[in-house]
């Protein structure tokens, strides 16, 4: 899991909550009407922009923002050469058995060991690689646009609840419910846009980003291997992967 989405989504919310606790009763930041013009109103806004298909599968994806954590550059290249080594000395076949840590580089190898050409290993796993970037591209689209739409149905709220207000000046006891739902449907607008929605997005390009360049630093080793490289050589060839202060800290 990963700890900065955790950490960064519970401690923006528990400033919030505590600033709130602190300051007066709970309970009045409570509007059933304001979440449902903030929460109900942005997910069918967003959802008329987008397919069903990409709505849903947004949530899918964002899913990777908590669960799903590459692992580090230097353990996957040291993973990629212990690979090489047992298919330079002992052949493909030998790497079948082999358990490996991330299902794209295990897919690759598959491929390799079922006798498929360089041309195809590469076209199949380039196709992989697009595929799995656009619906990361797809989820972050969706987030973004909760994360516009989200303010925007807090002023509608907020203009709900003024109209409902002005309307019944002459009843001092409907003017506090309106202006309530006036008033909270913004801050809820804006606490959903800010601490939730804009977030993910930013979660899932960083993922995206991630992962494009673990794709790829994965596409050059296996040609490397199916190519019979020298291990040595695809360290030199996969260390431009790594940031310049640790590739000569390893030299």
């Amino acid at each position: 899991m990963d700890l900065a989405t955790l950490i960064g989504l519970l401690g923006s919310l528990g400033i919030v909550v505590a600033a709130i606790v602190l300051g007066a009763s709970a309970l009045i930041f409570i509007n059933p009407p304001s979440l449902l013009i903030v929460a109900g109103g942005s997910l069918f806004v967003v959802l008329s922009k987008f397919s069903l298909q990409q709505f849903l599968g947004a949530f899918k994806v964002a899913g990777k923002a908590f669960a799903f954590r590459l692992p580090p550059t230097e353990a996957l290249i040291e993973e990629v050469l212990d690979v090489a080594q047992v298919a330079r000395k002992e052949g493909l076949l030998a790497l079948e058995n082999r358990e490996i840590s991330v299902p794209f580089f295990k897919q690759g190898i598959q491929l390799m060991i079922d006798g498929q050409p360089p041309e195809m290993v590469r076209s199949i796993l380039e196709k992989e690689r697009l595929l799995t970037l656009d619906r990361h591209r797809w989820g972050a689209k969706v987030f973004t646009a909760m994360g516009d739409v989200a303010p925007a149905m807090g002023m509608i709220g907020t203009l709900i609840g003024l109209v409902q207000m002005l309307s019944n000046m002459d009843d001092p006891k409907s003017i506090g419910p309106a202006m309530a739902v006036a008033l909270l449907t913004t801050l809820y607008g804006a606490m959903m846009a800010t601490m939730v929605f804009l977030p993910m997005a930013d979660k899932l390009n960083l993922r995206m980003t991630e992962e494009a360049r673990m794709n790829a630093l994965l596409i050059d080793a296996l040609m490397a291997i199916q190519n019979g490289t020298n291990p040595r050589v695809i360290d030199q060839l996969l260390s431009s992967y790594l940031p310049p202060a640790k590739r000569k800290a390893d030299e």
